[in-house]
């Protein structure tokens, strides 16, 4: 990371972040009417900053997943979800919807990890998550193009 100046987008186009952060909380009262586990949440979202590198919001959501009682082994296997026996079937589904959605250049969501995701998600959840990842992702980009600080 080098140290050249940013300018801080949110902060030069206040109107926009501000709809960003009244478009996350539209999906916050998506996810929770879908039904979908606070923790879970909170692990999609560090799933979309880990794959986008955005230090800036894994520091923050790793710590309020903490916060809200998360298992710090479920965090530390987060990258290698698939291998594990932490996360349920409904986690995993919304995980790889969630890794489809942020990696989109990969190839789209294909049809392949969608039904993956209908056959355990309801319409609800599915929706949601897709929300929510596209929020989160939006808020990857804004952190890192402003390269939020994170640490000395």
């Amino acid at each position: 990371m080098t140290d050249s100046p940013r300018v801080n987008i949110g902060e030069q186009h206040p109107a926009a972040y501000k709809a960003l952060i009244a478009l996350s909380s539209e999906a916050e009262v998506a996810v929770a009417a879908a039904g979908l586990d606070p923790l879970l949440v909170e692990l999609l979202r560090i799933r979309t900053s880990q794959i986008n590198g955005c230090a800036f919001c894994l520091r923050m959501h790793t710590r309020d997943a903490l916060k809200k009682g998360e298992n710090p082994d479920r965090i530390a296997v987060l990258p290698a979800w698939e291998e594990t026996g932490y996360f349920s079937e409904t986690d995993r589904a919304a995980l790889r919807l969630t890794e489809a959605i942020t990696c989109v250049p990969d190839g789209h969501v294909s049809d392949e990890d969608y039904d993956a995701a209908a056959a355990v998600l309801t319409a609800d959840q599915i929706s949601a998550i897709a929300w929510l990842a596209t929020v989160m992702n939006a808020f990857n980009r804004v952190a890192i193009t402003s390269r939020y600080p994170v640490g000395t």
